[in-house]
């Protein structure tokens, strides 16, 4: 599987971005089963959750992005998407598109945010 991530930019604070995240070679089965989602890796931490599917349908999300974030999916695409409203400089970070059976094993190139102040 091929994981393509578009959608980063630069945002004022309080603005809104919208990744996706294209499972390229995914079978259908597959993709609406596996842990779908999105990660970032502060500068000197260990990569961290944002907002995932967690086996395919359970969304869980990350305390720091709950009520501002919100994670879809259209499954006839493969692509799974983070609408992210009022965006903070906090929330400035490369975000990896990850994919797995449980936990990732497979991930994408990444794709920059940057929210100025």
């Amino acid at each position: 599987v091929r994981l393509v991530e578009s959608g980063g930019g630069l945002v004022q604070a309080g603005g809104s971005l919208r990744l996706s995240c294209k499972a390229s070679g995914a079978i259908l089965s597959v993709f609406n089963s596996y842990t779908i989602g999105w990660y970032r890796q502060p500068l000197g931490k260990e990569r961290e959750l944002v907002a995932i599917f967690s086996g395919g349908s359970k969304t869980v999300y990350a305390d720091s992005v709950k009520g501002r974030f919100t994670i879809s999916r259209d499954n006839t695409r493969r692509t799974v998407y983070l609408q992210m409203d009022s965006l903070k400089p906090e929330d400035t970070d490369i975000y990896y598109c990850g994919f797995g059976p449980s936990a990732p094993d497979s991930w994408g190139q990444g794709t920059q945010v940057t929210v100025a102040s």
